[in-house]
C-alpha cells in the first residue's frame, strides 16, 4: 500500500507540472498570436492609410504624398490617426483574441516641405532615376553640359558688348560734333555779321558748311537706338500670340509663408547636392511644369519662367527671360560678326562714311563699335522672335546663318517676321530654359518648384486650400493594445512612401 501511494503522489506531482507546462505553452502561443495579430493590424492600418495618397499629385506629378489636412489646408493629425485606427480595429476583432486599443498616436511624421524641401526633392530624384535609367541619365548629362558651356560663353560676350558702352560713346561723340558744329555756325554767322557791318550792311555769300550728312548716307544707329528703348516683349513676341497676365500672391506660396513642420523621425534625411541630381530635378520640372510654349492651365501659365525669376506675374517673368535670351544671342551674333571679315569690312566702310558726313573722321572707330553692337542686337531680335514662335536657332552662328543685312538694319521693324529664318538642328526656347535653370541654385529651384506644384493643384476643383506642407511622406506610430484584458503590448512602426 505504501508503494502504491508513493507512485500515486509522484504521478500527481508530474501531472501538475506537465499541466502547468501545457497551460504556460498555450498562454505563450496565445500571446504570440496576439502579438502577431496586433502587428498585422498596425501594418494594415498604415497600408490602408497611405493607400489614400493624393490622387492629383500622383496623376499629374508622379508623387506619393498623403494629404494630412483632409482638404482643409491645416494638418489634422488626430483625424489621420483615427482613420488609421479604424482600419486596425476589424483586424483586432478577428479570431477569439480579446484585443483592444488602449491608447496610441504618432510619434513622428515627415512632411513634403521638411528639411527645406529635401523630402519633396528625394521623391522627384528617385522617380527620375527609375524613369530614365543610368544610360538615360548619362546621355542627358552629356547633352546639357555641352550646351551649358557654349551658352555661358555667349552670355559673357553679350554682356561685355552691352557693358562696353559703344552706343553711349557714339552718342557722346555725336553730341560733341553737334556742339562743335553749332559753335562753328554761330562763329561764322557772327563773323559774317561783322563783315556786313564793315561793308556798309552788305551780306557776303555764306561759305560755311552746316555739317549735315549727305542724303545717300543712312545712319542706322539712330533707328536702333529708338528700337532699343521699346518694350522687349513688343519686339520678340510674334504677332497674334498673346501673353498671360496671371499673377499670384507670394505670401500664399511655399516660399513666402511660414510652413508647418513635421515631428523628427529616427534617422534624418541627408542633403543631396550632386550635379546629376540637380540636372534630374530640373528635367522633371521641364517635363511637369508649364512654360511659354506649353502654358499651364492652372496656376501661373509660365511656371518655368517663374522658377528662373521668382516674380509674381507671368508677364514680368517672361520679360526677364526674354532679356536674358537677347543677351545670349547678342553674344553669339557679336562673335559671328567679329569672325566675318566681309561683314567687318561693310561696317568699317559705313562707319567711315558716317564719320565723314558729320565731319568727324576721328570718330570712325567709335561709330564702328556702335554699328557692331546695333547689328548684333537687331539680329538677336530676329533670333529671339524665332524662339518665341516655336522655332530653333543655331547655338553657334556662321555667315550662312545670318539673316539681316546691314542695308536693311534701319528697316528692322518692317522685317521682324519676313527676314528671320530658323533651323532644324538648333536650340529651341525650351532648350534655352533648361540651360538657364542650370545656373539657378538648388534652393531656389526647389522652393519655386514646390510653389508651382502647390499653386497648380489649388487650381483644381475643390482643391483651393491645398498646401504642400500638409502633405505627409512618412509616419511613425506607437499603439498600446491590451490582450485578453491582461497584458498590454506596445507596437511602434514606421511607414513611408520611399
Amino acid at each position: 500500500m505504501e508503494r502504491k501511494g508513493s507512485v500515486t503522489v509522484f504521478l500527481a506531482l508530474m501531472l501538475s507540472l506537465l499541466l502547468s507546462l501545457v497551460c504556460t505553452s498555450i498562454e505563450s502561443v496565445r500571446m504570440a498570436a496576439a502579438r502577431t495579430q496586433i502587428l498585422n493590424s498596425v501594418d494594415i492600418g498604415l497600408y490602408s492609410l497611405f493607400g489614400q495618397y493624393d490622387k492629383t499629385l500622383w496623376e499629374d506629378y508622379d508623387l506619393f504624398f498623403l494629404d494630412g489636412s483632409c482638404g482643409g489646408g491645416m494638418l489634422k493629425m488626430a483625424h489621420i490617426y483615427d482613420n488609421m485606427e479604424s482600419y486596425m480595429k476589424p483586424v483586432l476583432k478577428e479570431n477569439s483574441q480579446k484585443l483592444s486599443v488602449v491608447q496610441g498616436g504618432f510619434t513622428g511624421y515627415r512632411l513634403a516641405t521638411d528639411e527645406d524641401g529635401e523630402v519633396f526633392y528625394h521623391q522627384v530624384i528617385r522617380y527620375m532615376q527609375d524613369t530614365l535609367g543610368s544610360q538615360g541619365v548619362q546621355l542627358l548629362l552629356d547633352k546639357i553640359q555641352n550646351r551649358e558651356a557654349k551658352v555661358k560663353e555667349a552670355e559673357r560676350i553679350g554682356r561685355q558688348a552691352e557693358e562696353g558702352n559703344a552706343i553711349e560713346s557714339y552718342k557722346t561723340e555725336m553730341d560733341a560734333a553737334a556742339r562743335n558744329s553749332q559753335a562753328a555756325l554761330e562763329e561764322a554767322q557772327k563773323k559774317a555779321q561783322q563783315e556786313a557791318e564793315a561793308n556798309g550792311g552788305i551780306q557776303p555769300p555764306a561759305e560755311f558748311d552746316s555739317g549735315e550728312k549727305p542724303k545717300d548716307v543712312v545712319n542706322p544707329i539712330t533707328v536702333i537706338r529708338r528700337i532699343r528703348k521699346m518694350g522687349i516683349l513688343e519686339l520678340v513676341i510674334p504677332a497674334g500670340k498673346g501673353i498671360s497676365e496671371k499673377t499670384v500672391s507670394k505670401q500664399s506660396l511655399v516660399s513666402g509663408r511660414s510652413l508647418q513642420r513635421g515631428m523628427p523621425l529616427f534617422g534624418g534625411m541627408s542633403k543631396d547636392t550632386s550635379y546629376t541630381s540637380q540636372l534630374l530635378f530640373q528635367q522633371y520640372l521641364m517635363g511637369k511644369l508649364g512654360n511659354y510654349q506649353k502654358p499651364s492651365e492652372t496656376g501661373l501659365a509660365y511656371q518655368i519662367e517663374y522658377i528662373l525669376n521668382g516674380k509674381t506675374g507671368d508677364m514680368e517673368n517672361l520679360k526677364a527671360v526674354a532679356k536674358k535670351l537677347l543677351v545670349i544671342r547678342e553674344g553669339v551674333n557679336f562673335t559671328c560678326l567679329l569672325a566675318d571679315s566681309g561683314k567687318r569690312a561693310q561696317v568699317e566702310a559705313l562707319a567711315l562714311a558716317i564719320a565723314s558726313a558729320f565731319l568727324i573722321p576721328p570718330a570712325a572707330a567709335v561709330i564702328e563699335g556702335a554699328l557692331l553692337v546695333c547689328w548684333s542686337f537687331a539680329e538677336s531680335i530676329l533670333d529671339v522672335r524665332e524662339l518665341f514662335d516655336g522655332g530653333r536657332v543655331p547655338l553657334v552662328k556662321k555667315a550662312a546663318d545670318w539673316q539681316l543685312s546691314l542695308e536693311n538694319l534701319p528697316n528692322l521693324l518692317e522685317g521682324l517676321d519676313s527676314a528671320r529664318r530658323g533651323t532644324s538642328d538648333g536650340m529651341s526656347y525650351e532648350d534655352y530654359l533648361q540651360v538657364m535653370l542650370l545656373a539657378q541654385g538648388k534652393a531656389k529651384k526647389l522652393q519655386r518648384g514646390m510653389d508651382m506644384v502647390e499653386l497648380a493643384v489649388r487650381g483644381k476643383d475643390g482643391r483651393g486650400n491645398f498646401c504642400l506642407d500638409s502633405c505627409i511622406a512618412a509616419i511613425e506610430v506607437s499603439v498600446d493594445v491590451k490582450a485578453n484584458k491582461r497584458k498590454a503590448f506596445t507596437v511602434t512602426k514606421q511607414y513611408c512612401y520611399d
